[in-house]
């Protein structure tokens, strides 16, 4: 029974206190007219110089996001053409060069064909010279040694017969000679 007192001191506490709560907090009409009047005004003031340039700055950023990235997809197709061009016109002259190298191969094989056919021409003049030089000289050679024995033998010829020869017997000795020589 002690705890229905302690409770019934309590819950007595409680009611005053609640009573006491609902004086102060009380719902007043005029005060509940002024306090909404009051919160309309001020509503009304952020929404003018508060909320609408807040959201007019927001959609003008939203704005200039989407302009951004559409402008920003442009320039990535602008880059993808570009890219595309650069990747063309380096084909072409990857295409150009070896065309260039292969023509540059073939006119050096036809200098070298050229040169090679002129090299040969001129090596089977310079033996063609070199091989009439050789007869002219042989001939020469010939004919000096020819000299020379017909002088040996008019010379033997006219120490063996111990007599001087006369240019008759000279003659006929250097012709007989010349025919032993010959055959």
């Amino acid at each position: 029974m002690n705890h229905l007192i302690i409770f019934a001191g309590i819950g007595g506490d409680l009611a005053n206190t609640a009573e006491n709560i609902g004086k102060t907090f009380s719902w007043d009409l005029p005060h509940f007219i002024a306090q909404v009047v009051s919160f309309v005004i001020v509503c009304a003031a952020l929404a003018m110089f508060a909320y609408k340039p807040i959201l007019q700055v927001l959609a003008e950023r939203r704005q200039r996001i989407a302009e951004g990235l559409d402008n920003a997809e442009k320039i990535k197709q602008e880059l993808a053409r570009t890219q595309a061009m650069r990747d063309e016109v380096l084909d072409k002259a990857n295409a150009q060069a070896n065309k260039m190298i292969e023509e540059a191969r073939a006119a050096a094989a036809r200098v070298h064909e050229q040169e090679t056919q002129k090299a040969v021409a001129q090596a089977e003049q310079i033996m063609a010279k070199a091989r009439e030089a050789a007869a002219i000289e042989h001939g020469r050679m010939l004919t000096e040694l020819k000299q020379e024995v017909l002088a040996l033998v008019v010379k033997t010829t006219s120490a063996v017969t111990g007599k001087v020869l006369t240019p008759g017997d000279q003659q006929r000795l250097a012709e007989e000679t010349r025919r032993q020589l010959a055959a």
